[in-house]
C-alpha cells in the first residue's frame, strides 16, 4: 500500500498536448488523540506538451502508514510524478508524544494534548498551490482534540477541548468527465478519561479524508485509495487496554492523463469522455504508445534478357529503425490508432526479360500505412535492343550492346543503376542497391550490383535490397556479381534476387535467348512494444520478440489491427 507505483509513458512522433491531474499519496493519521493526515499534493493543468518520441516515467505515490505508537507521527505519503510535475505526499498527523503535524502537499494536523502546530502545506512551494496547512491541536481538557489534516482546497480545522478538528476539504476535478473530489485531509481524534463525554471526532475532508476516532481505542478510518485522502487521527480511552487506536493510513494517489481524439496510448484504465481519451493510473503497469517502428522493402526489379542484359535495381528501402536506403536517415515511427486495421502490402519481384527480346518488369511497391516503398527498376535488355535501365526504388543497369545510362533511384529509398560500358566487349551496367550505386562496368567486366543496407529491426543484423549484377557478353566481358543483400548475379540465365529481400535480378549472360533473373519479393517488418501488441493480424506474419518489443515479419500481404 505504501510503496510508490511506477508507470512508463512511451510514444512516437509528436508533440501533443495533454491535460493532467497528479495527486500524491495522503499522509497517515497520528496515534493517541492524533492529528489527521494531510491530503496528498494536488496539481492539475492543461496544454502540457508531451513528445511522442520520448518515454515519461509516471509515479503514483502510495499513502503513508498511520502511526501505531505514541512516539511517532503518521508517515507522510509518497510523491506522485508525471514528467516535470511533482505532487508532494501529504504530511503525517501528529501523535500525543510527537505532536506537530508534518509538512507536505497538505500538512498533517497537530496532535492533541498540547498546543501543537499543524504541518505546512504546499511544501515545497509551487504555483498554483498544491495544498493547505494542517490545524492546531488542543491542550484543553476534557478531550484534547487532535486537529484536522489540510486538504487541497482548505486548511484543517483546529482541535478544541471537546472536538477533533475536521479535515480540510479537497478539490473537485472534471478530468474524467465527471466531478470527483480528491486530496481531502483526515479528521482529528479525541481523548477520554471518564470525565464528561468522549468528545466528537473530526470528520474527514471531502475528497477521501478518513475520519478520526472519538475517545475509544478503535483504529481510525483510512484515507480513500486513489483519492489521496489523509488518514484519520486515532482516539484514546484510559479505561481499556490497549488504550489507543492506530491512526488511519493515507489513501494512495492517482495520475490521470487526458488528450483530445482517439486513443494513441495503451495502459491504465482507459475511458473516453467528450471526445477525449483518458488514462487513469491506479495500479502498477506501463503506458505505452501505440506506435511501430517499420522496415518496408519493395520488390526488386527483373534483370535484362539477351546478351549482356542489365542487372536490376533493388526494391525501395524505408525504415524508422536505422538508416533508410539511398543515404536517407531514419524516418519517424508511426503512431497507430487503437482498433484501426492497417493493410500491409508486400510487393512482388519484377519478372526478368524473356526470350531474348522481352522487356523486364519493375518490382511492385510495398506499403504499410502512409509508408510506400517503390519497386526496383528493371535491367535493360541486352544486344541490339539495349536501352537505359529503368528508374525505381533503386535504378536498373543499362544494357551492354552500346553505352546506355542506368536508371535513377528514389530519394531516401535507393541508389541509381550504373551505365553500360558498351565497347568491343559489351559490358553491361548493374542495378543500384539500397546502400550504393550499381558498380561501374569496364571494358572487361560488367557491373557488380549495388550493396544493400543492414537492419537490426528483428534483433539481428540482416542486409537486404542489393542490386542485380550485369550480365556478361559472348564478346568477352565477365558477368557482375549480385550486391550484398539478395541481389542476383549476372549469369545464363540471370540469377533471381533472393525472396523477401527486395534484391534485384541479375542480367542474362551470353549470346542466347535466356531470361533475366526475377527480382526478389519485398518484406514488411513491424516492431511493436509488446505491452501494446494487439495480437490481431492477417496474412500469417512470423511473430517473434526481442527485448520489450514484438516483431511481425510479413512475407506476404496481410493486415495489423492496433
Amino acid at each position: 500500500m505504501f510503496a510508490a507505483k511506477n508507470f512508463l509513458l512511451t510514444g512516437f512522433l509528436g508533440p501533443i498536448t495533454v491535460e493532467y491531474l497528479v495527486v500524491a499519496g495522503g499522509g497517515g493519521g497520528g496515534f493517541f488523540y492524533g492529528g489527521g493526515g494531510g491530503g496528498g499534493g494536488y496539481r492539475t493543468g492543461s496544454g502540457f506538451f508531451v513528445t511522442l518520441g520520448t518515454s515519461y516515467t509516471v509515479t503514483v505515490g502510495g499513502g503513508g502508514a498511520g502511526s501505531t505508537v505514541r512516539t511517532n507521527k503518521g508517515s507522510s505519503g509518497v510523491d506522485s510524478v508525471f514528467s516535470s510535475i511533482t505532487s508532494t505526499g501529504g504530511g503525517g498527523g501528529g501523535s500525543d508524544s510527537n505532536l506537530n503535524g508534518a509538512n507536505g502537499g497538505s500538512g498533517g494536523g497537530g496532535g492533541g494534548g498540547g498546543t501543537n502546530t499543524g504541518g505546512s502545506g504546499n511544501t515545497p512551494s509551487v504555483s498554483p498551490s498544491q495544498g493547505n496547512n494542517g490545524g492546531v491541536g488542543s491542550n484543553t481538557a476534557p478531550n484534547y482534540g487532535g486537529s484536522g489534516g489540510g486538504g487541497a482546497f482548505a486548511s484543517g480545522a483546529n482541535g478544541t477541548s471537546t472536538t477533533g478538528g475536521n479535515g480540510g476539504a479537497g478539490t473537485a476535478s472534471l478530468i474524467t468527465g465527471s466531478s470527483v473530489t480528491y486530496a481531502g485531509g483526515g479528521g482529528g481524534g479525541t481523548y477520554y478519561d471518564n470525565i464528561g463525554t468522549r468528545g466528537t471526532a473530526g470528520t474527514g475532508g471531502a475528497g477521501g479524508g478518513g475520519a478520526g476516532v472519538a475517545g475509544t481505542n478503535a483504529n481510525a478510518t483510512n484515507g480513500t485509495a486513489n483519492l489521496g485522502g489523509g488518514g484519520g487521527g486515532g482516539g484514546y480511552d484510559v479505561n481499556v487496554s490497549p488504550r489507543g487506536g492506530n491512526g488511519g493510513n493515507g489513501g494512495d494517489g492517482v495520475v490521470i492523463i487526458s488528450y483530445a481524439g482517439s486513443q494513441v496510448f495503451t495502459g491504465g484504465t482507459v475511458t473516453t469522455s467528450g471526445g477525449n481519451t483518458i488514462h487513469t493510473f491506479n495500479t502498477s503497469g506501463s503506458l505505452t504508445g501505440g506506435y511501430v517502428d517499420f522496415l518496408v522493402i519493395a520488390g526488386g526489379g527483373g534483370g535484362g534478357t539477351a546478351n549482356e542484359g542489365g542487372g536490376a535495381g533493388a526494391g525501395g528501402f524505408r525504415t524508422s529503425a536505422g538508416t533508410s536506403g539511398g543515404g536517407g536517415v531514419a524516418e519517424s515511427g508511426l503512431t497507430l490508432l487503437k482498433g484501426t486495421t492497417y493493410t500491409v502490402t508486400v510487393g512482388g519481384g519484377g519478372a526478368g526479360g524473356t526470350g531474348g527480346t522481352g522487356t523486364a518488369v519493375n518490382g511492385s511497391n510495398s506499403v504499410f500505412s502512409s509508408i510506400t516503398s517503390t519497386g526496383g527498376g528493371y535491367g535493360s535488355i541486352g544486344g541490339a535492343g539495349s536501352t537505359s535501365g529503368a528508374s525505381g526504388g533503386s535504378g536498373g543497369g543499362g544494357g551492354g550492346e552500346s553505352a546506355q545510362s542506368g536508371g535513377a533511384g528514389t530519394a531516401n529509398q535507393g541508389f541509381a543503376g550504373s551505365a553500360s560500358f558498351g565497347g568491343a566487349n559489351r559490358s553491361s551496367g548493374a542495378g543500384g542497391g539500397a546502400g550504393a550505386v550499381g558498380g561501374a562496368s569496364t571494358l572487361l567486366n560488367s557491373g557488380t550490383g549495388g550493396a544493400g543496407v543492414a537492419s537490426s529491426i528483428t534483433g539481428s543484423s540482416v542486409t537486404r535490397a542489393g542490386g542485380g549484377g550485369g550480365g556478361g557478353s559472348s564478346a568477352g566481358s565477365n558477368a557482375g556479381a549480385g550486391g550484398s543483400g539478395g541481389g542476383g548475379g549476372g549469369s545464363s540465365p540471370g540469377t533471381s534476387g533472393t525472396a523477401n529481400t527486395g534484391g534485384g535480378g541479375g542480367g542474362n549472360t551470353g549470346n542466347n535467348a535466356n531470361d533475366g533473373g526475377t527480382g526478389g519479393s519485398g518484406v514488411v517488418i513491424l516492431s511493436i512494444p509488446t505491452a501494446s501488441y494487439s495480437g490481431t493480424t492477417t496474412g500469417s506474419p512470423t511473430v517473434t520478440t526481442t527485448g520489450t518489443r514484438t516483431i511481425l515479419t510479413y512475407t506476404s500481404s496481410g493486415s495489423y489491427t492496433a
